[in-house]
């Protein structure tokens, strides 16, 4: 009985070595995995910064209107119009992209916007930042409007201008507050990324489908691929709990 299991696992993890061999190392099929991953990074790091700047004027722009609302409504003027129409190009902004799936958006841009385009990189870095600017604009929204009233006071008393008094008093405490869930905001683009091979970008997901298709074998390649990602959101994450400890101690 002993000898039948004994062998059942030997041919067991036979099959499994001989199938990690077909799909990883024959033909150096593993350069699909380093590539793919890499194009994964490039493309989830760029359009964060993409999404960061964009968040950052978009949230500006609305929770400056926000706050002085009463104020421009009852004063109105040419800058009070400007500004209200902005807001509503922001609220509109966002109403439409956290309203709609980023594999449409990115079928969008590839097929419409930027159909002239060769290189499907590029547009798979806008279309991600023009997406997750939306989402990093309401995350620092809530940062903007968070932060006493006294602040943005302190700032004038100083001779700041609102614009100034933002840039230099207001933005860093927000982005110090909100850094943890901006990093939350990375991890879940990193994975969201994963749906660029509609565009004929080669990133992780896209390598592991060109295996597959070369060897007919699935379970391996798809669980490596799904261990891959749960890999590298779990070093996030732990970056993520490790800067989170820090900024507390740095409060105390």
């Amino acid at each position: 009985m002993f000898d039948k299991i004994w062998t059942k696992i030997v041919d067991i993890a036979i099959h499994l070595k001989d199938t990690f061999v077909m799909n990883f190392i024959t033909e150096e099929r593993w350069r699909f995995l380093t590539d793919g991953i890499a194009t994964t990074l490039i493309i989830t790091i760029c359009s964060m910064a993409i999404g960061v700047v964009l968040g950052i004027i978009v949230a500006a722009v609305r929770s400056t209107y926000d706050k002085n609302r009463e104020e421009y409504e009852k004063r109105g003027g040419f800058g009070a119009k400007i500004l209200k129409f902005f807001n509503g190009v922001c609220k509109i902004y966002i109403t439409v992209i956290r309203g709609t799936p980023i594999v449409v958006q990115l079928l969008i841009m590839y097929y419409i916007i930027f159909a002239s385009l060769t290189n499907p990189i590029p547009i798979a870095i806008a279309a991600f930042g023009i997406n997750s600017g939306a989402y990093v604009a309401e995350i620092f929204r809530g940062g903007i409007m968070a932060i006493d009233h006294g602040q943005f006071e302190a700032g004038r008393s100083l001779g700041f201008n609102y614009v100034q008094t933002m840039i230099h008093i207001v933005i860093p405490q927000v982005f110090k507050n909100v850094l943890p869930t901006l990093c939350n905001e990375f991890i879940a683009l990193l994975k969201e990324t994963s749906v660029v091979g509609y565009i004929a970008v080669q990133d992780l997901t896209k390598g592991i489908y060109i295996i597959i298709g070369r060897t007919y074998s699935y379970y391996m390649p798809l669980i490596v691929l799904a261990l891959i990602y749960l890999l590298m959101v779990m070093i996030l994450t732990w970056l993520v709990g490790k800067l989170e400890r820090r900024l507390r101690s740095s409060e105390r």
